[in-house]
């Protein structure tokens, strides 16, 4: 995979952004579960992707994003998951280089969570937060019926596991380990977040590319 996620990156090729959620995925169009995201988002962040998909990628939540720019605003003012310029372009294009372009994408806190300092900065859900919005990410789950969740970051596997009735333990050890989800009756792997992915690769001892064949290897086995 390139270092560098740039439109001027000549191995890249730009993806288009994702078109807005069906019907089906707005599971509770004006959702006030939690007072402080519904007070800090612009728009909820909806699942995007084919209802029947063998891949279903799970964020964290929906970062502040780019209001002005033309495309791939992020999904706080798209109202569609995975959809920053950073984030959400690289690991659509990831998935699309290992043959995975028909997946699934939503965050596990589906709300922009502001920090009260700074409302263009992002903090983390609080558990209540993450509990709060559980039943959607199940939801979604139970609707689409995927072989595989992919989990980016520390956060969203754990939130994954919590459905479960599980903890994580060790993130970085829990790298693309497959566990098998009871419940949900799918295969979970965890891997890095896109946005923290080039400083931890090569201290898990991974080159990009080799840290990708490895994803659509576990995905081959998998899916």
């Amino acid at each position: 995979m390139p270092a560098s996620d740039s439109d001027s990156d000549p191995k890249s090729t730009p993806t288009d952004e994702p078109a807005v959620p069906t019907r089906r995925n707005v599971l509770e169009a004006a959702c006030s579960r939690c007072s402080a995201l519904a007070d800090s988002r612009e728009r909820i962040s909806w699942g995007t992707g084919p209802p029947d998909a063998e891949i279903v990628v799970v964020g964290e939540a929906p970062g502040y994003g780019t209001p002005e720019a033309d495309r791939w605003r992020g999904g706080n003012w798209t109202g569609k998951a995975y959809t920053s310029r950073h984030s959400g372009r690289r690991i659509r294009r990831m998935l699309e280089r290992i043959g995975y372009g028909d997946a699934y994408y939503t965050n596990a806190v589906k709300c922009f969570p502001a920090d009260p300092d700074d409302p263009t900065t992002n903090r983390e859900p609080t558990p209540e937060e993450r509990a709060n919005c559980r039943p959607h990410l199940r939801t979604e789950l139970e609707d689409v019926d995927p072989s595989v969740v992919l989990a980016t970051g520390k956060h969203a596997t754990s939130t994954v596991l919590a459905a479960e009735g599980r903890e994580l333990e060790g993130f970085l050890d829990s790298i693309l380990e497959p566990v098998w989800c009871e419940r949900l009756g799918v295969h979970l792997v965890p891997i890095l977040h896109p946005s923290y992915q080039d400083v931890w690769i090569a201290r898990l001892g991974f080159e990009p590319d080799e840290y990708l064949e490895a994803i659509g290897e576990t995905l081959g086995r998998l899916s």
